[in-house]
């Protein structure tokens, strides 16, 4: 593993001699580890902790493993972290097999076993989270009223975009160049550079003239795209006379489809 960048393990298990001997070899092969010896210390681990990955025992004192899972997990049952289950309770791999765990594996088990199925978890969340990011799109919001900019966002993010903020003309042309992102949400009178003005730049910029713009001006009062100050700005797709937050996601949808 590249030790600099250290994988973080929660070790639930009420057995200390356990939480020893695997808490020492796990660091030798790179991991960071912090140990739990119940369900309720495990909880109060996660208040402070994100970890890569849970090994958990199931039968433990007090809430158990099952009594933990349960309440790391949502409604529907999938936990919210990576979990590996760790017990001799070799007869439950069934059971475990119908949850939304990441794996099970027996007590006892080789220790290099463990090692090599905690780094094939690790591996499969890391490409599936890389590939939910690729296809996750990228907006940023030019908006300087902070009320109106969360609400914006908020809803963004309530619809599944990776909305980021910026509040004046040339914040856009700094964050924009440097990350790339899949549209721009621009209200048009902003400070220091306005929305139409930030647009007339990024269309002789290569790296940003074929990203999308839409513009919004509340103090219109009717849809115009036609209009020749914004006609001729090709980045611009569409020209809203609102900065209602469903009606801008709404543009936003049909932009990006």
């Amino acid at each position: 593993m590249n030790a600099s960048v250290k994988e973080h393990i929660l070790l639930v298990d009420d057995e200390k001699h356990l939480l020893i001997s695997l808490k020492d070899y796990l660091s030798f092969e790179g991991f960071d580890v912090t140990v739990a010896q119940s369900g309720e210390e495990a909880v109060e681990k996660l208040k402070v902790l994100t970890p890569s990955l849970i090994i958990l025992d199931i039968s433990m004192p007090g809430m158990g493993g099952l009594g933990f899972l349960k309440l790391i997990s949502s409604p529907e049952g999938k936990p919210r972290y990576p979990v590996l289950v760790l017990t001799a309770r070799a007869m439950m791999a069934n059971f475990f097999g119908n949850l939304d765990i990441d794996g099970f594996i027996a007590k006892p088990c080789e220790e290099s076993e463990l090692v090599k199925k905690i780094k094939s978890i690790i591996s499969k969340r890391k490409a599936v989270s890389e590939k939910l990011q690729r296809t996750i799109k990228k907006i940023i919001l030019a908006e300087d009223d902070k009320r109106k900019a969360e609400l914006i966002v908020t809803t963004l993010k309530n619809a599944g975009y990776d909305a980021s903020l910026v509040s004046s003309g040339p914040e856009v042309l700094e964050k924009a160049a440097s990350e790339k992102p899949d549209l721009l949400l621009m209200k048009e009178i902003l400070p220091r550079l306005n929305g139409s003005a930030v647009a007339g730049l990024m269309d002789v910029m290569p790296s940003l003239s074929s990203t999308p713009v839409i513009i919004y001006d509340d103090s219109r009062t009717r849809d115009d795209t036609a209009t020749a100050k914004f006609n001729r700005l090709k980045c611009v797709r569409k020209l809203m006379p609102t900065a209602d937050p469903e009606r801008l996601l709404k543009a936003v949808q049909e932009v990006l489809a």
